[in-house]
């Protein structure tokens, strides 16, 4: 007899994948030789149940033909040996000892990376339990017949066999157990749906899984998605419980506030009716008077623009840029197209020039900032903004446009971001005089777009603020005003030209009143951070354009040069007087400088912004008159919008300073900053927004956003409008608060809204 753990570790590699089936059937062939006799039209398994069963007789040749054998198979027919030799207690005998065995010895392997017969038809490589032992007698041909159809019923049903075979249970009464060459037609599936059914994920199984093959297997019991009612359902505990308000906590206890108005905007005979008739005015009529001075990396002056030069050179570029950029027919610009202004810092000269050359063109600038590389960050914004205005063409000077990044080929490369441009150098020399009969159409401003300003949101986006012509104009005229400018005067700019108050008071309220600006770079405060006091004591002027920043970096280079007087400063504006920290730096400036000259009352914080300009502005002061005065506010009761004048310590305490009042001919109110625009009461911190002709009209190409910041009606506590006069969100948080002593009311500002 053959041992039946040989047999049996032949078929354990045969389901685990260590051997093919052709292997196999070698290996077993090989096994089952010495006992099975070479029958020809037998099969070999039934040959060994007949062997098995009564041993041939010795006489019988090797060579018996298969006549002979179905003769000796019919003789042996109708015997009924058969049921004589069978017995129920000795079946479940060996069915005990088999279930037993295999629960020690027999764990079902998983499958491996080797393939088989086994894994591609599970019915051709499983074996059922023989059925033939317990018996000596050598069968009849319907006794073979019943057999196959049992085995071949049983290869039909290959995985329910394995699950009887893993729980330890056998239908063979024999020891036994062979594999059959038999083909099961009817199975489907492979050794991995087999095992991922018989086995749940955490059962343990033989050493020879791998772990990664069993990881699969319970990845693949999981589901891949939670069902859909699971989406509906919250999760309660993973819910952050919302705080419960404190009850002691200071509330607004003041009545609603109402707007607050500004002085009237006062009318003034000779002022022009557009900024272009100024320049026109001046330009002919004071072609000799200084314009701008632009300083070198040294802090000294390098050229000097006249007004006369700016009308000729200005009117130059507008007709260039209406008549000489492409044909009659087809012009490339027209009254109404956006263009481009891409000047360095350094350069304030090219650049108003520029900007009034559009004007009289009647085609509206875009200042932007010079793009440093291809892939800018920040350039990248600027150019989703260029392509939202449709804009196709770029002005710059000539040594600008050889600093830009080019390409092999000497092109200038093309920016991530940026539309196309054509690029025109301004230059005077590239500039085609225009004939005496040319003149430009100068009109009485009107709502039509004068210039867009960029601004660069909390978010990173970059947004363009439409500027009108009327607003332009009329905001010229309440600076003038407030800051009560006069002809011939000078003052020294150290912001930047190109947006904010450094082009509201640098490039644009200058000419109306014909001023005298000296322009100072950031670059020179780099190198020199005296360079703007010098300007100042150099050539006497009246008013200065700062930041705190440049305060600071004056104290610090102050012990360079001692023998500078600043008393000819009439209006020190700090432009950034909205920050709290704004009130530190001009008190340790003024400590510093006053024994240079500096009076207190000179001293005149403001606070603007791109979509409402400026907001408001602290007036010159009268010498020997009172200082205006600080609040010191409790910190407790602005952590829940609420002012409360300090009675703690002074750790809890922040002190401000007021920014003026209202601008001329506007109107300003407080309103919440979430939800609808509805006004706070007078002792609550809120948003400020501005009315006024001298503010921006929308965000360019923007409708949305527009309607939400430029066309804000305030509501009171029960909904309702309160007017019909629309505001505009000028993103500063703030309070309006009565001036001591008199009617006035001055604004007082903290921070941007988070």
């Amino acid at each position: 007899m053959i041992p039946r753990e040989t047999t049996e570790t032949l078929f354990l590699f045969l389901v685990s994948g260590d051997i093919t089936q052709k292997g196999y059937e070698k290996k077993r062939a090989k096994l089952l030789a010495p006992y099975v006799p070479q029958t020809q039209g037998v099969d070999p398994a039934l040959q060994k149940e007949s062997r098995t069963q009564t041993p041939a007789p010795a006489a019988a040749p090797a060579s018996a033909s298969s006549s002979s054998s179905s003769k000796f198979h019919r003789a042996r027919s109708g015997g009924a040996r058969d049921e004589r030799y069978r017995s129920d207690i000795h079946t479940e005998a060996v069915q005990a000892a088999l279930a037993k065995h295999k629960e020690q010895k027999m764990a079902l392997p998983m499958p491996t990376k080797r393939r088989s017969t086994f894994v591609q038809s599970p019915a051709d490589a499983c074996t059922p339990p023989d059925t033939s032992s317990a018996s000596e007698d050598e069968g009849s041909l319907r006794r073979q017949a019943a057999l196959s159809a049992a085995l071949h019923q049983s290869l039909q049903n290959a995985e329910s066999w394995i699950n009887r075979s893993i729980q330890g249970s056998s239908t063979s009464s024999s020891a036994s157990s062979t594999l059959s060459h038999g083909e099961g037609k009817g199975t489907s599936g492979s050794l991995a749906d087999v095992f991922t059914k018989s086995f749940p994920p955490g059962v343990p199984v033989s050493s020879r899984v791998s772990t990664k093959i069993q990881q699969l297997l319970n990845t693949l019991k999981r589901p891949k998605r939670p069902p859909l009612k699971e989406f509906f359902v919250d999760d309660f505990e993973e819910i952050v419980e919302v705080p419960q308000p404190d009850p002691n906590q200071p509330k607004p206890e003041g009545r609603q506030m109402t707007p607050v108005k500004g002085e009237p905007l006062g009318v003034v005979c000779n002022w022009p009716p557009a900024l272009e008739a100024a320049l026109q005015r001046w330009g002919t009529t004071q072609a000799k008077c200084p314009c701008l001075t632009a300083l070198d990396v040294t802090g000294k002056p390098v050229y000097t623009l006249t007004y006369g030069k700016l009308w000729s050179r200005s009117l130059k570029l507008a007709y260039t840029l209406l008549n000489k950029l492409g044909t009659k027919n087809e012009p490339v610009l027209k009254p109404g197209d956006r263009v481009a202004l891409v000047y360095p810092n350094n350069d304030p000269v090219m650049f108003m020039v520029a900007f009034y050359g559009c004007l009289l063109a009647e085609v509206i600038p875009v200042p932007i900032e010079v793009p440093l590389t291809r892939k800018d960050a920040g350039g990248q914004q600027i150019g989703f903004l260029l392509g939202s205005c449709g804009i196709a063409l770029a002005l710059t000077t000539e040594v600008c446009l050889k600093g830009l990044p080019k390409t092999q080929n000497g092109e200038i490369v093309q920016f991530k971001g940026w539309p196309r441009l054509k690029w025109v150098v301004t230059d005077s020399k590239y500039l085609s005089k225009s004939p005496k009969d040319w003149q430009p159409n100068i009109s009485a401003a009107g709502t039509e777009p004068a210039y867009i300003e960029y601004k660069t949101s909390k978010e990173g986006s970059v947004m363009g603020v439409t500027v009108s012509r009327i607003a332009m104009l009329s905001h010229c005229q309440a600076l003038s005003q407030a800051c009560n400018y006069s002809e011939g005067e000078t003052i020294v700019n150290v912001l930047d030209f190109k947006k904010d108050a450094g082009l509201w008071h640098g490039i644009l309220t200058n000419v109306m009143n014909k001023l005298h600006t000296i322009s100072v770079p950031y670059s020179v405060m780099k190198t020199c951070p005296l360079s703007w006091v010098q300007r100042v004591h150099t050539h006497k002027a009246k008013v200065a354009l700062v930041k705190c920043r440049d305060l600071h970096w004056a104290m610090m280079a102050h012990r360079d040069q001692r023998d500078v007087s600043l008393s000819s400063l009439r209006m020190l504006i700090v432009t950034d007087g909205a920050n709290p920290w704004s009130v530190s730096s001009c008190d340790a400036f003024l400590s510093l400088f006053q024994s240079h000259g500096l009076k207190p009352e000179a001293i005149c914080p403001c606070a603007t912004s791109p979509e409402a300009m400026t907001i408001a502005i602290r007036r010159p002061g009268v010498p020997g008159a009172p200082l205006p005065g600080r609040a010191i506010l409790s910190m407790n009761g602005l952590s829940f919008g609420v002012i409360r004048v300090n009675t703690e310590d002074k750790n809890s305490a922040l002190t401000v300073q007021d920014v003026g009042h209202v601008m001329p001919g506007g109107m300003m109110c407080i309103v919440k900053p979430d939800g609808p625009p509805q006004l706070c009461k007078t002792d609550e911190i809120g948003e400020i927004c501005v009315s006024s002709r001298a503010g921006g009209m929308m965000y360019y190409g923007l409708a949305g956003l527009t309607k939400n910041t430029f066309e804000v009606i305030p509501v009171n506590s029960a909904g309702s409008p309160v007017g019909d006069v629309p505001f505009v969100r000028s993103g500063l948080l703030g309070f309006v608060g009565p001036v001591r002593n008199t009617v006035n009311y001055s604004v007082w500002l903290f921070f941007k809204p988070v």
